[in-house]
């Protein structure tokens, strides 16, 4: 007994293996973890895990575009409780990027308080700002209790999600996306919905057509804070042929003349992602050492819009020549990477070309066409059966009366009854409407809604009703069957869609217009002037 007490136990043979295999396993666990549900944006509907989550408990919540708005803490907490098991910072850090007008195309969260501005100034807490959802947001999520979707089980299998969005428009290239991974990363620049769904109705007309066709819709990106694209139209053309790119950004300026000869520029907009609190420093720097002598003074006189004045040395300077000697040496000129590496079909990573893009949000949404038309036809049968049992009850409602005064089982009785023609009352043959197919006796479900219907529903008025609804639905059915047969009639409807979306956020929309130039660059020398 004593050997067998002191006697060690074997090591177990699967709890031992090599190093080298534990830790790449470990770390692929990882990397993909990082891929598929943190760093890179699905091609569907453009969004990260984070900010699905986001929208779908604003939505949870009912902070539609109309109504009430909701503290942000409440918010972030919902979303880490229930669907993301993260730090509450990163999500209302996430959330209230959303919100920022200035960094955001198309906002998918209205803010209320502070939530940063364009000095980098940070969001105040979640205890004191309140959000909602934007109509924008709306239409990504449009048609979620419609089956449109896949929905998974949350983090700890209480709730279920839904896996991508509906997604009315391509919001990956509307709104953009930026993120790193492991040994891959992306970043995507904000595009104009309008330009958008022009160029997916020429793709949806022309399925073959060339990459470059599609620059006549989509001449490139169009940042919120404006600015002026001065990058080659063929550097244009080859980085969305091909998915990799930069495009040069500049300020927008105008020289403002004070009389007598005196003039000032004025910077009005300034390049995506610049902070112009750091950028006036910079600029202040410049001045400070004497880099550029001809210029003499910075000063930001910005309100709600952006207003920067730079004043050069003398009145004898040309302003061309300050401007590009600012270019070449502060952020009023940047360069913006394009790395379009995006989740086809939420689960292969691949650098795409904005053709590919554009293809993989159609065929998104021909599947969400499908989906809901078929979830439509579900409920119009259910809504027919329950209809057919309501018009047989009428036309034999003595009957039915006396089942349910005396029959100890009415449910199981209206069921076992034979419905046929002999139980109709007298009325004109056009009118009569045929019993279910088969033995003539209702169904469960048909039992079950004539014992629920109500007493009030007994009229003639109501007996005409049904059947002008059962008219329509049979007519609604009809045309949901030849949608879901003909592939062009489900691409006749999409374009429909899509033409509904450019007009709803289209040049009308508050913000919705083009805002960043596309100029040729005009080169200018660098003449040294003494101060």
């Amino acid at each position: 007994m004593a050997d067998e007490l002191d006697t060690p136990e074997a090591p177990s043979a699967d709890l031992s293996e090599p190093l080298r295999r534990a830790l790449g396993d470990r770390y692929l666990t990882y990397a993909l973890s990082t891929i598929m549900h943190r760093a890179l944006p699905d091609a569907r509907d453009g969004l990260k895990p984070v900010h699905r989550r986001i929208l779908y408990a604003m939505r949870e919540l009912r902070l539609s575009s109309s109504g009430g708005f909701r503290k942000s803490a409440k918010i972030s907490g919902d979303v880490m409780g229930n669907y993301h098991p993260h730090g509450d910072a990163a999500i209302y850090d996430a959330m209230a990027r959303l919100a920022q007008d200035f960094n955001v195309r198309y906002p998918l969260v209205d803010g209320q308080g502070n939530f940063g501005n364009i000095d980098g100034d940070n969001p105040a807490a979640s205890r004191y700002t309140e959000a909602r959802m934007t109509a924008v947001a709306e239409a990504l999520l449009d048609g979620l209790n419609e089956n449109a979707v896949d929905f998974r089980e949350n983090y700890d299998g209480t709730l279920t999600e839904p896996a991508v969005l509906p997604a009315q428009f391509p919001n990956l290239l509307a709104n953009g996306s930026s993120g790193i991974a492991v040994g891959m990363a992306t970043n995507i620049p904000p595009h104009n919905v309008a330009e958008l769904c022009d160029a997916c109705i020429h793709l949806i007309k022309t399925p073959d057509t060339r990459d470059d066709t599609l620059l006549n819709y989509v001449p490139g990106p169009d940042f919120p804070t404006g600015g002026v694209l001065v990058e080659p139209a063929d550097n244009i053309a080859t980085a969305y042929r091909t998915g990799r790119g930069s495009f040069r950004l500049r300020c927008k300026w105008e020289v403002e003349d004070l009389g007598r000869g005196q003039w000032q520029i004025v910077v009005t907009e300034i390049p995506y992602q610049v902070q112009k609190s750091k950028l006036i420093e910079k600029i202040a720097e410049l001045i400070q050492t004497k880099k550029i002598p001809i210029l003499a003074d910075v000063r930001d006189e910005s309100a709600e819009d952006v207003r920067m004045i730079i004043e050069p040395r003398s009145r004898s300077v040309d302003a061309d020549v300050l401007m590009g000697m600012l270019f070449r040496t502060c952020d009023l000129e940047v360069r913006f990477s394009l790395n379009m590496n995006v989740l086809i079909d939420g689960v292969t990573p691949k650098v795409c070309s904005m053709k590919e893009v554009l293809r993989a949000f159609l065929d998104h949404r021909q599947e969400v066409l499908q989906r809901r038309s078929q979830h439509r036809l579900e409920k119009i049968d259910h809504r027919l059966e329950v209809l057919e049992g309501f018009i047989i009850a009428f036309l034999n409602l003595d009957r039915v009366i006396d089942i349910i005064r005396y029959d100890d089982d009415p449910k199981g009785a209206l069921m076992r009854e034979d419905w046929g023609k002999s139980h109709v009352r007298a009325m004109d043959e056009a009118d009569y409407v045929s019993p279910p197919a088969g033995t003539g006796e209702l169904s469960e479900v048909q039992a079950e809604a004539i014992l629920n219907m109500r007493l009030r529903s007994l009229r003639r008025l109501e007996e005409m009703e049904l059947l002008r609804e059962q008219t329509a639905l049979m007519e609604e059915r009809a045309g949901l069957e030849d949608l879901l047969e003909n592939h062009a009639l489900q691409w006749d409807s999409i374009t429909a869609q899509l033409r509904e979306t450019k007009k709803q956020f289209g040049k009308d929309y508050a913000g919705g217009a083009r805002r960043t130039l596309i100029q040729e660059a005009a080169e200018i020398e660098d003449v040294p002037i003494e101060a």
